[in-house]
């Protein structure tokens, strides 16, 4: 069990042993750290917080689904969770997700549903992929282009900045954009960047402001330059 909740661990373990999962390991180690403990335990089951990335966890669960793909995986709720994003688990090939808020004895009946291998999808998730008229895309891989384009972004560079340091045309940019917007479940530049962050695919330490002149504002009514 994966979780940030460090302080409610012992708890947490307790409560599924007592559900009648075996050898329960709970943790709030990520990235590099929780795929070198995966490696050395080799679960049959990881479950994961459906916020433990906040919202890039689909894409963070899609990304560890693809190094560990003979694990069964699955993210629980505890706390309200737009079930449009939750969709993305399933989508993004996670075998299960379930909430608290679908009541006690549902989610008791998804724990046992995971518990058997079986496979276990909220009714409200479930209803949000049967609405779409085609199954939704999972998310690809964020190329090595597309990394950039958010590099620069974290940055602060404008689009024709952008396009003018990659040498591409605003087009091509508008498709990365949206590639990377579907890929890491996100509606805006905002919520791009702060998942551009909180995935790690763009270190805070290496985000500079643009290159580019910049005069803050209130904007002075006449730039001097002093001798």
């Amino acid at each position: 069990m994966v979780s940030r909740d460090v302080n409610n661990q012992r708890h947490i373990k307790q409560r599924l042993e007592d559900l009648g999962f075996d050898n329960v390991c709970v943790t709030a180690h990520d990235r590099d750290a929780l795929h070198s403990l995966i490696r050395d335990m080799k679960p049959d089951i990881l479950m994961m917080g459906a916020k433990f990335y906040d919202y890039s966890t689909p894409y963070m669960m899609g990304e560890l689904k693809k190094k560990f793909p003979k694990i069964k995986m699955a993210a629980l709720s505890l706390e309200r969770y737009p079930e449009d994003l939750a969709m993305n688990f399933i989508v993004n090939g996670i075998q299960s997700y379930i909430t608290a808020f679908e009541g006690i004895e549902v989610w008791r009946k998804g724990l046992d549903e995971i518990k058997k291998g079986k496979q276990y999808v909220a009714a409200s998730v479930q209803k949000r992929i049967d609405l779409r008229e085609e199954y939704p895309m999972a998310a690809a891989t964020i190329t090595k282009i597309q990394t950039e384009v958010l590099r620069l972004s974290c940055c602060g560079y404008l689009e024709d900045e952008i396009t003018a340091v990659l040498q591409i045309s605003r087009r091509t940019l508008d498709t990365h954009k949206k590639n990377i917007h579907r890929s890491l479940n996100v509606r805006n530049y905002a919520e791009m960047v702060r998942a551009a962050y909180a995935t790690g695919i763009v270190n805070p330490d290496v985000v500079n402001f643009s290159a580019g002149d910049m005069i803050l504002p209130p904007r002075p009514k006449k730039l001097t330059i002093n001798n």
